[in-house]
């Protein structure tokens, strides 16, 4: 009998000479290698979604005190460090996961199953509030659909797509990245025409990076922990490690030039809409309810169908293009923990012939649908905090792999590379140590709640003898 940890040779994975796949590690090659660098780009830019300010313009800016670009600008410099990370991570241990994976084999399975579980309140919870952020853009054009009928017809599209097999939804990912761009390039073609012909809202050109009557360092880094959920996508790349099919070295790349490329088109659009949006120091000081103030640059910039264009793109870029791949990057880390004994068996579970893991899958698309109907219920849909929350728990994860990072080469393995193994992950730590720190008091309350909840599943898991098994440790 053959070892069910072999693979079959038409089921290799595409490595580079001195590179291990997960064969490596212990592991069956379950899931279908067929991505490329271009579908792992294309996949962290849609999970970032190019157009991801348009949804949270409102919290972010009223946030921020109207200096969003300055905001957009510290996110995406903090986020450096972490995808830097990530990437040196991600070729030491190719295989899905994420942090999980990690942290759990750079320093120790116990600090990665905390790891995962802190990311698991961002993935867990972000689908569900990009189909809730989607169903709000379309209830703005459409009133008399609720909220909530959008949410379930985002739920059910996506989890069909999802359920078609990585490589249909690869496909699907490049036409909804074609589309954003197009509407991103209308916005600011005609912004910057609004801008020059006097039509903006008065205030100073350099406001959106620096305004001395509202600058407070807290008040930014506050600001940046709700802006960071743009950023977030980069780090699902790594949980397809086990579907790309090139050098392992295209997950960290991938990461990099997704990172580079959002984080350019964020600060861009914010600047132009922070120009055009309607009464600025109203909206400092009342916020966005009815989250719909991109909506209103975008029709002060040229009338009431770039309202609606805006709208529809933000609507389809959330509830179907990010979510898709949210639900995706969400399934590969139930996946993983699954299949170390850390979550039920049952989400280890592989469809045999699209090779997805199916019931990891279905279980996103339960959840997401359960939060959203329940947010569609508060009259604010808490956007805001729930966009806290869902960062708090990927922040906190971002520290542990730091730490990982440092751990495994530095002290472990003795690397003197000082910049990519010590000095860039430090000031990766400290730059997100301090967005935690000012993040909206309610959402450090619930984060901190979710990690003592961890650790009691810990330490059940522990004393019923279910203390993880890792492939490696069982090749000899």
């Amino acid at each position: 009998m053959s070892d069910p940890r072999t693979t079959h040779p038409a089921e290799a994975p595409a490595t580079t000479a001195g590179e291990d796949g997960v064969e490596a590690f212990g592991y069956q090659q379950e899931l279908k290698r067929s991505l490329s660098f271009t579908d792992l780009l294309v996949y962290g830019l849609v999970f970032m979604v190019p157009i991801a300010p348009f949804g949270i313009f409102g919290s972010v800016f009223s946030a921020s005190g109207g200096m969003i670009a300055l905001v957009y600008l510290i996110g995406g410099l903090a986020m450096a460090f972490t995808a830097a990370s990530y990437s040196q991570m991600s070729r030491a241990f190719p295989m899905a996961g994420s942090v999980y994976t990690y942290a759990g084999r750079g320093i120790a399975q116990p600090v990665g199953f905390l790891a995962g579980w802190m990311i698991l309140l961002d993935y867990v919870l972000i689908p569900g509030l990009l189909y809730l952020i989607a169903g709000v853009a379309m209830n703005a054009i459409v009133s008399g659909i609720p909220v909530a009928v959008w949410v379930v017809a985002f739920v059910v599209l996506n989890t069909v797509v999802n359920f078609l097999g990585i490589e249909f939804t690869a496909r699907t990912n490049k036409i909804m990245l074609i589309g954003e761009l197009v509407v991103l390039a209308l916005f600011v073609v005609i912004g910057l025409i609004a801008l020059l012909s006097s039509n903006g809202n008065g205030a100073d050109a350099f406001s959106p990076i620096y305004d001395s009557d509202t600058f407070d360092v807290s008040l930014v880094f506050g600001a940046v922990s709700i802006a960071v959920l743009s950023f977030l996508g980069f780090d699902g790349i790594s949980t397809l490690a086990e579907e790309n099919r090139e050098s392992a070295r295209s997950i960290g790349k991938s990461m990099i030039a997704a990172l580079a490329l959002a984080g350019t088109l964020f600060i861009v659009q914010t600047w132009i809409a922070a120009l055009l949006v309607p009464a600025p120091a109203t909206l400092i000081a009342d916020g966005d309810a009815a989250g719909t103030s991109f909506y209103d640059a975008a029709e002060a910039a040229s009338g009431h169908w770039l309202y609606i264009v805006t709208a529809v793109a933000t609507a389809i870029a959330w509830g179907f293009a990010n979510s898709l791949v949210a639900q995706a990057a969400t399934s590969r880390l139930l996946f993983a923990m699954a299949r170390d004994r850390q979550l039920p068996a049952f989400l280890r579970k592989v469809h045999p012939t699209r090779r997805v893991p199916v019931n990891a899958t279905l279980l996103v698309a339960a959840v997401s649908l359960v939060l959203g109907l329940y947010m569609t219920t508060r009259d604010d849909y808490g956007i805001g905090t729930l966009s806290t929350l869902v960062n708090f728990g990927a922040l906190s994860a971002f520290l542990v792999l730091h730490v990982a990072v440092v751990v495994h080469f530095v002290v472990r393995n003795g690397s003197r590379d000082w910049w990519r193994h010590l000095i860039v992950p430090v000031i990766g730590f400290a730059i997100l140590s301090y967005v935690v720190v000012n993040a909206n008091v309610a959402a450090q309350r619930l984060g901190f709640a979710w990690l003592g909840l961890g650790v009691l599943v810990l330490v059940y898991l522990l004393a019923t003898g279910r203390k993880p098994v890792l492939a490696e440790e069982t090749v000899k």
